[in-house]
């Protein structure tokens, strides 16, 4: 277990973050929190990549829960089949859409509880909609987030739920916002699960992670 990552040392690790990458958003492509809403949901056990590749057929055929709900449960299979487990996925959304007009006018609620009450979404796809795009502070911990935060004794935890609340604890105020986006593409591009890229990582030096010696000595 690292050590826990002290004020300073947080400060600076989001400063440096925040000058190589000022202005931080998900990979996911969008233009409504309802094409987001649908993106994230997707998006589980899938790759943003493979998300994009499907919502670039549906968006333009269907972006509006009505829109969706007239292509129909087969007709949205067709749209989503690329993206694993698109059966149970596409259930959900035609069960979202549903919600979603029938009690909020066909908008995305800008509202935790409305929104962990929609079929198929969790606390973490409601975290990512009210930070990407309602502009919440708030932390959707995936598993780059969960990795990177306990790996470098940012904020260290058991559970998703445990890091969120040492995260929004811990995380400079004015850096909360866009930490999210942060912390995903530094779990995804450097801070990679088997193989963490210690000798390119601009935060190498407030890392506490242990086994990040062995990495930079084999590379010297």
């Amino acid at each position: 277990m690292p050590r826990p990552m002290n004020p300073a040392a947080r400060e600076a690790f989001f400063e440096r973050l925040s000058a190589l990458n000022p202005h931080p958003t998900t990979e996911l492509e969008f233009t409504t929190p309802f094409e987001l809403l649908v993106a994230v949901t997707l998006s589980a056990q899938a790759t943003d990549v493979g998300v994009n590749k499907a919502t670039r057929r549906l968006f333009p055929v269907a972006n509006t829960p009505q829109a969706i709900l007239d292509l129909g449960l087969e007709g949205l299979k067709d749209h989503i089949k690329t993206i694993g487990l698109y059966n149970n996925k596409a259930k959900n959304i035609i069960a979202l859409c549903e919600r979603l007009l029938r009690e909020h006018g066909g908008e995305v609620p800008d509202d935790r509880a409305a929104l962990e009450a929609l079929p198929g979404v969790g606390r973490k796809t409601a975290n990512v909609v009210l930070n990407t795009a309602f502009g919440h502070p708030t932390m959707a911990v995936d598993t780059h987030i969960f990795r990177v935060a306990n790996r470098t004794g940012l904020a260290t935890g058991k559970t998703p739920l445990a890091v969120e609340k040492a995260l929004l604890k811990r995380v400079p105020a004015r850096f909360l916002q866009n930490a999210h986006h942060w912390l995903i593409l530094h779990g995804r591009y450097v801070c990679k699960a088997r193989t963490p890229d210690c000798q390119h990582c601009p935060v190498v030096d407030l890392c506490q992670w242990p086994g990040k010696k062995a990495i930079l000595t084999t590379t010297d």
